[in-house]
């Protein structure tokens, strides 16, 4: 008999007050192992993490102050690209032809408009709004209606598991990509497209801007001198070597005789070489992420641990919109959902 009571008393256990903590999203108070900082509900799925607090907004400040910097920067170096080029170029364009000037001014124009227009709506429109939802009380909410959810001390509401709070705007974004300070704003669900499109845009504007700075420069680029081009015979790569170098010291030598003009559609083509290198990894990184149903973020997060999303080729139709009779047609190698919900 001692034995038995022995036994009956190893089966009993003590619940601390302190292992007791209400959930966020129901109300419902949840009992959990003492060293757990992170738990669950099992009635509506949301995640409480007991240490998780609000942080202070030491740099909110400076943040602002360096997007607007950023974002006035990319306004003036659109309005130089745009007035520059159009100053430099076209009547070098016009003195060749007045049918391919009007031409060439018109590709600008709609080039221009387009790039404005797409850079307005990624910045000044909202880079998405989670939903709202109930949440507090075990009457109103649902089982499983928040699940994955977990609580955001910033904006004191809801979090679903694709939307990321941005310290830098104050708000929480629904799958939120990244936050860009050249345009002052988040890209995520409802700017995610427009952002694309206007590096689109500025990737086809810079190569444009390339060409027409080049070929306008040929027209007024001052002769070259060779000073011993003209004595080099055979195929010796010491000889090829030194005509390169002749090359080149010719068009420094020639570059410092060159006009404003001519300086101006310099500038133009090296930048532009170099702003197209730059955005094409960008869109290239961005297309990649919406290929595999991620966002930058996501990604980030995936690389914790989390589950991968799938590849699909459907997912860059789904994004830009396309209708479902395309999608119908389009191959389907890894047979996966869509991942990338807008």
């Amino acid at each position: 008999m001692v034995d038995s009571n022995l036994n009956k008393e190893h089966l009993v256990t003590v619940v601390s007050e302190d292992h007791e903590t209400p959930c966020w999203g129901c109300g419902l108070r949840l009992l959990h192992p003492p060293n757990a900082p992170v738990f669950k509900c099992v009635w509506c799925g949301a995640i409480t993490d007991k240490y998780e607090s609000k942080c202070d907004h030491k740099n909110y400040w400076w943040r602002h102050m360096r997007d607007r910097c950023f974002v006035c920067v990319l306004i003036g170096f659109i309005l130089f690209v745009i007035c520059g080029g159009v100053w430099a170029v076209y009547p070098v364009i016009f003195s060749i032809s007045f049918f391919c000037g009007i031409f060439h001014l018109t590709i600008t124009g709609i080039l221009s408009i387009t790039t404005v227009l797409l850079f307005t709506l990624t910045a000044l429109r909202s880079a998405g709004t989670p939903p709202l939802i109930e949440w507090g009380s075990y009457p109103a909410v649902g089982k499983k209606q928040l699940e994955n959810y977990t609580f955001c001390h910033y904006c004191s509401k809801p979090k679903s598991p694709r939307t990321h709070h941005c310290r830098t705007c104050g708000i929480c974004v629904l799958d939120m990509d990244h936050h860009c300070p050249f345009i002052g704003n988040c890209v995520g669900a409802a700017n995610h497209q427009h952002f694309i499109a206007f590096l689109i845009s500025v990737l086809v504007s810079t190569m444009y801007v390339t060409i027409m700075s080049a070929y306008a420069g040929l027209h007024i680029w001052p002769p070259l001198t060779y000073r011993y081009l003209d004595h080099f015979r055979g195929g010796d790569r010491s000889l090829a070597w030194r005509a390169l170098q002749d090359v080149a010291i010719a068009l420094v030598s020639s570059a410092v005789l060159l006009s404003t003009r001519g300086l101006v559609l310099v500038y133009l083509f090296v930048s532009s070489i170099s702003l197209e290198i730059g955005i094409s990894v960008l869109l290239w990184q961005q297309l990649c992420y919406i290929y595999e149903g991620q966002t930058y973020l996501s990604s980030l997060s995936m690389r914790g641990g989390d589950a991968a999303g799938e590849k699909d080729c459907k997912n860059l139709f789904r994004f830009f919109s396309c209708p479902y009779p395309v999608l119908r047609f389009l191959p389907n190698f890894w047979n996966s959902p869509k991942r990338h919900e807008k």
